[in-house]
Parts: structure tokens; C-alpha cells; sequence
């Protein structure tokens, strides 16, 4: 396709997204500009108040209610965990995977872009997070991968034809953007700086800013299906026919041939842009098979064929205006009721007016007054409960809409049992979930995206750092082409060198994963000790049994060295000490072969003894017979 063709082509799809998205936007918008930057009071009756010198007071309570939902998120931290399925998977090759994402989580700040689409989802119903590739350092040609976060959602234009709740089905996917024009001069020499579709953006919510120093750009992502035709090797691989073909020589020396007929299978091949209005500046054919925008929805709903999104404070604008116009209107009842607290006759001032014209600012100890009825001290109404019960109920309905109470919120209730405050707790995390979940299913989605990406990003031969669930790294060698009796590799990640033992080949075997939520490692650990201690003072014998583990998990310097100490005193029957088992089952096993001789011997007495009583019993009874014989003879 020529440049025009591609520009008119992107233009249509831009514009197809941006009608779609047009309504959501608009909502967004006002959702963010109302609970973040508190603009709750309608444009025109706060103009006429500020003419008629009228106070507009915004006690803005959202912000409280969106930290409740996205903190509870940042405490129970979603994780992927890869499982091997098939073809050549293997549980130890999952686990690289799995340390692997940890590393790219931790190098790229991924937890910044997981909080922050959150939180737009929360507040204004959407957010996104993406997946890119950069270079490992300055003076490599490998890549590595990273989790970036967006600051901007409205930036993103997503695929108006998907359908899926993680938006895994998109084929079309826009970035747009604004850079200085020496910024975009720089990178692009020679480009003509002409704004991206700039016309669209005339009263379009959430459209960049512009002005006439910067230019605006877009990032144009289209996925389109492809077939590929694949063969069978007699080694259990599935290769591309035109890798086969290209590498044949090499399968022929190693003896491996082809098995069966080759078949055409479906797959989506991804191409993103870099897009002005006049051309295309640059074209990348991106290695994986999905668009690498990830978003986080807040409230799915379809409605008229449309997907509509919607926030956690969008039922619940009214009652915040409510509250805002009844604690506005207390305050400015307050505030005009009458200054003058005491009334008398003319002229019973005169006497001590200075002290008159004070007494309701300083304490004195007397004043005199003029005539012979004493000036009256006016009693105040106090705050107008009307207004008061108002805003109450106004601030009641917010929890309501939102299913967050007060004891969501940290506040004293009249539950006394720890377990009723903890209950209500949950019923708040209950009606929130939706929100969190949808975090799990975009973190899903971003699983997928690793998995197939990582086998292409890393698949040649190199040492790459891999993070435990402890957050410990050490260094593995992976890749197709790697072999053992290479260059050494790291083990602990800090620089000590080791022999490579085992080379992970980890486009080998098919792998799928799961997405759990829960606390971090080290509040599982502190958590961990914690009942550890609690089950040596309910059952102090278990200390020299476990004395060991409950160091191990606590966190102050010297831990491990103590936990080492105490390991050695523990049973080797309890510590699963190798050797030491052997040792005592051996033993055990000869104890045991020389009681049961002892019992054959034993019983071999016991029968010798027997038949000696039986043997005396006959000789008696012999005896006694002769007798009797003898004496009737």
C-alpha cells in the first residue's frame, strides 16, 4: 500500500473509533473533572451565585471513596503465574517464565501502570496499560520488555468492533499524541510537522491540546489475519515451513527429518505506524500476535449494540451536589444570622459604650448600662437542622450508590466485635470487586501478551535475570540456539560467575497461566511468623521443632545467620535432614531384623520349655498308672 492509501485508510478507521467512543469519552471526561478536580457546582448557578456574592463550597468526598477501591487493589497485589500444558512444557521452564515477568513487573515499574489504569477505571471508567520493547542497554542488540503505564487515557482509541472483555480481539488500536516541533524535527529530519486529523478533534471530549509550537502524531496499531503453514520433526518440533526450508541443511546433520504432511494454520500478523496528517514515518512489524494495549474497564455495560463504561462516582454525582448545596446553605444561614446578640433602650449604651462596643469580642468584668432595664442578650438558633439533616442524608446516599459504609471508610461504628467491623468491611470489598477483577482480567490479557512475546524477544542465546516470589534474582541462560559449555553466566545476579548447568529453551512447550490476587511475599511472611508465634505459646513444645522458620521469617538484620544456628539444632527427623534419615532408617532397620530373631529365639524356648512340662506330665502319668497296676496285681 502506498503512503496515501495507508493515511486514508487510517483516517477512516480513526474516525469509525472516535464516533464510537464519542459518549464514553464525553462521561469520562466529566467524571474526572468532577471527583479529581472537584468542579461539582453547574457553570451557570455558580456564576450567579458568585454575582450575588454567594458562597459555592464543594466538600468534595469522592476522592475518598476511589482510594478505598484502588488501595485495596495495591494491597493485594495481582500476580501471573504460569503452568505448562503441553508440547515439551515442563514445570521448571514455567518457573522462568514466571521469574522472568517478575523481573520485567520490577525493571519497568509495572506496578505504576497496574495502580494507574485502576484508577481511572475507578474514576472515570476507563484506563489503559501497554506492553513495549527497548533496548537492554546502550551497547546491546538484545531487547528486553517492558510494562509502560498511561498517563493519559484519553489518548487511546480503542478497536469499536471488540467485543471481548479484555479487549483481547482488538484489530485496530490508535495512539495519539502531541511533541514540540523541535522534538519532532529531531527524531524525524526532514518530516513535514502536519497535525494528525486534527479537524476530528473540533469539540471532542478528551481531545490532545494544541497549539501552534507542537504537532500532533498518532500511533496506528492494525492486526490482520494471516496463514502460515507449519511442519512436523521427527524431534517433536513444529516448525514454519519456510524455517524448515531455510535451515535444512542444519536438520539434516542432526538427523531430523520431516513427519507427515505440512498444514495451513490461522494467525494475525500486527503492524504499527507512526502517523502525521501528510505521512507515514515509520512502520515496525511488531513480533507478537496481539495489539499491546491492555485497558482496564470499570462497569461493562451494552447498550443498543454500544459498549458503555461507567465509573465508581457516576450514580453518585447527585447526592455530592446535594451535599455540597445543603452544607453551602447551613454555612451561609450561619453566617447571616444576626450580629447584634444584645438589645436595649436608646441611650442605656452611653455608660461603658466602649466596653458594649466589646463584649462580644472581650471578657469583662462589669458593665454599667443607662436606665432601669438592662440590655437583653439575644439567644442563637443555632445551625439550621433542616439543612443539617440534609446533607446527612445526601452523604448517606453516597454510600449507598457506591456500597461503601463507614466501616469501608475507617470510621467508628457501633459494632463492638472485631469480626461484625470486619464483616461490614467485606460487604464494601463485595460491591467494589468488579473493579479489581477487571484489573485480574487485563493482567490476564497481559499474560498472554508476555507469553507469546517472550519466546520471540529472547530467543537468542543470553543470561537473563530472573526474580523469585522473595524477590531474590539469579541468572539463567535461555534460548533456542544456546548450548551448555558457553559463556558463564551469573547465578545470583550480583556478578559472581558460575557454569551454565542448564540452557531453558522457552519457545519449546506450550504454557498457559492464571492470575492470583493476595498480600506480597513479605506481608505473608510477617503474617507466616506471626501464627508461627502464636503456635509456640499455645503449644510451647513445637519451639525447637519450628525455631528455625520463624527467624527465617522475621525481618531484622542477622535473620538468616540465626535461622542457620537454630536449624542445627533441630531433630533431623523434623529438619528433613537427608543423610541423617538414612542413617536412623538404617539403624531402625537393623534394631528391628534382630528383635524379630530374639522373637524366634524366645519362641523356640518357649516350645522347648513346653514340651519338656508335656514330657514330665506323661512320665508322671506312666507312673501313676504303673502303681495302680502294681497294687490290684
Amino acid at each position: 500500500m502506498s503512503d496515501d492509501d495507508i493515511l486514508k485508510e487510517a483516517r477512516e478507521a480513526f474516525e469509525l473509533a472516535a464516533e464510537a467512543e464519542a459518549e464514553n469519552r464525553r462521561e469520562a471526561l466529566d467524571d474526572l473533572r468532577f471527583a479529581r478536580l472537584g468542579e461539582q457546582w453547574p457553570a451557570q448557578v455558580r456564576r450567579e451565585r458568585e454575582l450575588d456574592g454567594r458562597p459555592c463550597l464543594t466538600i468534595n468526598r469522592m476522592p475518598a471513596f476511589i482510594r478505598q477501591v484502588v488501595n485495596e487493589a495495591r494491597q493485594n497485589k495481582p500476580a501471573i503465574v504460569v503452568h505448562p500444558v503441553s508440547g515439551g512444557a515442563d514445570e521448571q521452564t514455567a518457573n522462568i517464565f514466571n521469574g522472568l515477568i517478575r523481573h520485567i513487573e520490577q525493571s519497568s515499574d509495572a506496578e505504576v501502570a497496574y495502580d494507574t489504569a485502576l484508577d481511572f477505571a475507578v474514576t472515570c471508567g476507563l484506563g489503559y496499560f501497554r506492553i513495549n520493547t527497548r533496548w537492554s542497554d546502550d551497547d546491546s542488540f538484545d531487547q528486553d520488555l517492558a510494562i509502560e503505564r498511561v498517563a493519559n487515557p484519553f489518548s487511546i482509541y480503542g478497536d469499536p468492533d471488540g467485543t471481548a472483555a479484555d479487549s483481547s480481539d482488538w484489530n485496530s488500536a490508535f495512539v495519539v499524541d502531541t511533541l514540540p516541533k523541535a522534538v519532532f524535527a529531531a527524531r524525524w529530519k526532514g518530516a513535514d510537522a502536519v497535525d494528525w486529523s486534527a479537524d476530528v478533534y473540533a469539540g471532542l471530549a478528551g481531545g490532545p491540546w494544541l497549539d501552534g509550537d507542537r504537532v500532533m502524531v498518532a500511533e496506528h496499531w492494525r492486526r490482520e489475519a494471516v496463514s502460515r503453514r507449519i511442519v512436523g520433526l521427527s524431534d517433536g518440533q513444529v516448525v514454519e515451513v519456510s524455517v524448515y526450508e531455510k535451515q535444512k541443511a542444519m536438520f539434516d546433520a542432526l538427523g531430523v527429518s520431516v513427519v507427515g504432511q505440512p498444514r495451513s494454520v490461522a494467525s494475525h500478523k500486527v503492524t504499527q505506524r507512526i502517523l502525521t496528517g501528510a505521512e507515514v514515518l515509520e512502520t515496525v512489524e511488531w513480533a507478537g500476535r496481539f495489539i499491546p494495549i491492555v485497558p482496564v474497564y470499570g462497569e461493562e455495560l451494552h447498550v443498543d449494540g454500544r459498549r458503555r463504561l461507567r465509573s465508581l462516582v457516576r450514580d453518585a454525582k447527585d447526592p455530592q451536589r446535594m451535599f455540597n448545596y445543603w452544607r453551602t446553605t447551613s454555612t451561609e444561614m450561619v453566617a447571616l444570622a444576626p450580629k447584634a446578640p444584645f438589645i436595649g433602650p436608646k441611650g442605656a449604651f452611653e455608660t461603658d459604650s466602649a466596653k458594649w462596643a466589646t463584649a462580644n469580642t472581650q471578657t469583662h468584668a462589669y458593665i454599667e448600662f443607662d436606665g432601669p432595664q438592662a440590655p437583653q442578650r439575644q439567644p442563637y438558633d443555632g445551625a439550621p437542622a433542616g439543612a443539617i439533616q440534609e446533607a446527612a442524608s445526601a452523604n448517606d446516599d453516597m454510600k449507598a450508590i457506591m456500597g461503601l459504609y463507614d466501616a469501608s471508610l475507617g470510621a467508628q461504628t457501633e459494632d463492638i466485635s472485631g469480626r461484625a467491623i470486619l464483616m461490614r468491611q467485606r460487604q464494601g470489598d463485595v460491591a467494589t470487586f468488579h473493579y479489581i477483577d477487571n484489573l485480574n482480567r487485563a493482567m490476564r490479557h497481559a499474560g498472554r501478551i508476555l507469553l507469546d512475546l517472550i519466546p520471540k524477544v529472547y530467543a537468542t542465546a543470553r543470561v537473563v535475570r530472573v526474580l523469585g516470589q522473595d524477590g531474590k534474582a539469579s541468572a539463567v541462560t535461555v534460548g533456542a540456539s544456546a548450548a551448555p559449555g558457553g559463556p558463564a553466566a551469573p547465578d545470583n545476579g550480583l556478578g559472581e560467575a558460575a557454569a551454565i548447568e542448564k540452557v531453558y529453551d522457552l519457545g519449546a512447550g506450550t504454557y498457559d497461566l492464571t492470575v492470583t490476587a493476595g498480600p506480597s511475599f513479605t506481608s505473608r511472611r510477617e503474617e507466616a511468623a506471626n501464627q508461627m508465634i502464636e503456635l509456640i505459646r499455645a503449644y510451647p513444645d513445637a519451639a525447637p521443632v519450628i525455631g528455625d522458620l520463624v527467624v527465617k521469617n522475621l525481618d531484622w538484620p542477622g535473620a538468616d545467620e540465626v535461622a542457620q544456628r537454630l536449624q542445627a539444632l533441630v531433630p533431623a527427623q523434623a529438619r528433613g535432614d537427608a543423610p541423617a534419615l538414612q542413617a536412623a532408617q538404617g539403624q531402625i532397620s537393623r534394631l528391628t531384623q534382630m528383635l524379630a530373631t530374639a522373637r524366634t529365639e524366645i519362641d523356640a524356648l518357649k516350645q522347648d520349655s513346653a514340651n519338656a512340662a508335656r514330657r514330665l506330665q506323661i512320665e508322671a502319668f506312666e507312673a501313676e498308672t504303673n502303681r495302680i497296676k502294681a497294687v490290684r496285681g
